[in-house]
């Protein structure tokens, strides 16, 4: 059996997409009553999680005055932008999102590319001490990064590479959560399609790129969205590893803009929206594509 043909015999993702939503009103039921419950538990999460962006929102668009001064939702005293201002002003804004961008971006294609090959060797490939390692790797998801903040300080000291962008994006790439992620979705595809990889006279490596990473392209994505998420708000170690204000990243820099002018509420939350401005475009972008790998994929434990 060749690749085509055992491609062809695999539901599409589209099905198994259909099929996981019957399955989940079979769950629900058709009753309307379950319906509306369902539903008024949805609203009232989406409220509560809307409500400190609401307030951040708002609060951004006040005097500092008010900001201090009153917890009403209206201002006294008018609406301003002033606290944008500030932060646009008296910080390198478009360097640090620059930065931030260069370094999510590495981080994601380098940690998604060594998970990757990692989970497929652990899924797939037969060696001394797979078991082990995969073992220890699994382990190391319970080790607090915050443990790792000297040795790895002491590492890019010996290696030059504080204040420098390969000092920021190199510690972050090792990612063992991704890699037990990838791995268990990697054990869900057919052996007979590797096999037919095989019998066509394709090698480990070739199988790798032209049948396994193709048909986990969904769960590729939502990795490579988490793990860009989590770079781009990472804050201790940019903030550690770097002194130089033109290596900053734009949440280690919006702290020195706050820090130089004292405890201002409204510049604070203009520079959290600022930040996370960002991230929501490429969640709004991207949504389809995060849902689609909870929800089909590994991570959503099939």
């Amino acid at each position: 059996m060749s690749v085509e043909t055992a491609l062809a015999t695999r539901k599409p993702l589209s099905v198994r997409a259909a099929e996981n939503r019957r399955a989940t009103r079979l769950l629900i039921g058709n009753r309307t009553l379950a319906r509306v419950v369902a539903m008024a538990a949805l609203i009232i999460m989406t409220v509560m999680w809307l409500l400190p962006f609401a307030w951040a929102l708002v609060t951004s668009f006040k005097s500092e005055t008010d900001a201090a001064a009153s917890a009403t939702w209206t201002p006294p005293n008018g609406w301003t932008t002033q606290a944008y201002e500030n932060v646009i002003s008296k910080g390198a804004l478009a360097t640090w999102t620059l930065n931030s961008t260069i370094v999510a971006i590495f981080v994601t294609l380098i940690t998604v590319l060594i998970s990757a090959m990692a989970a497929y060797a652990f899924s797939r490939t037969l060696f001394r001490g797979r078991k082990l390692l995969f073992a220890i790797t699994v382990a190391s998801i319970m080790i607090p990064g915050q443990i790792l903040i000297v040795p790895l300080f002491q590492q890019m000291l010996s290696f030059r590479m504080v204040d420098t962008f390969a000092g920021i994006i190199l510690p972050q790439v090792v990612a063992p959560i991704m890699v037990f992620i990838l791995k268990k979705f990697f054990d869900a595809i057919p052996q007979e399609l590797l096999d037919a990889a095989r019998v066509d006279g394709a090698g480990p490596w070739r199988t790798f790129w032209t049948v396994v990473v193709p048909l986990s392209r969904s769960i590729l994505i939502a990795v490579s969205i988490f793990v860009f998420i989590s770079a781009w708000n990472n804050f201790l170690w940019p903030f550690i590893v770097t002194t130089d204000a033109s290596l900053m990243t734009l949440p280690v820099g919006l702290t020195t803009v706050q820090d130089a002018y004292g405890i201002q509420y409204s510049q604070n939350m203009a520079s959290a929206l600022l930040a996370a401005l960002p991230l929501l475009i490429v969640f709004m972008l991207f949504q389809r594509q995060i849902v689609r790998g909870v929800a089909t994929t590994g991570l959503g434990g099939q």
